[in-house]
């Protein structure tokens, strides 16, 4: 059974090029969507912290001008992230 004509070693690097540089543009969009959605997530969650925080103020009947003052008279730093 023919297997065709044989490929030369040019026309053979030419399409694993091809293919290569095809695969890298997949990845390069992969990335982006994932860093869209890394971006997404990170609003959601500091939408849902700042909720929570909300949620304490009202239960303590405090202001953001109250809680700003009690921060600012306890040496409070900042978390090592």
């Amino acid at each position: 059974m023919p297997r065709g004509v044989r490929k030369s070693p040019i026309e053979r690097l030419k399409e694993e090029l091809v293919k290569t540089k095809e695969e890298i543009q997949n990845y390069k969009d992969t990335i982006k969507s994932l860093q869209e959605k890394e971006k997404q997530l990170e609003s959601e969650l500091q939408m849902e912290e700042l909720k929570e925080v909300s949620s304490i103020l009202e239960e303590k009947n405090m202001t953001v001008a109250e809680l700003k003052e009690f921060l600012n008279a306890t040496s409070v730093s900042p978390k090592d992230e």
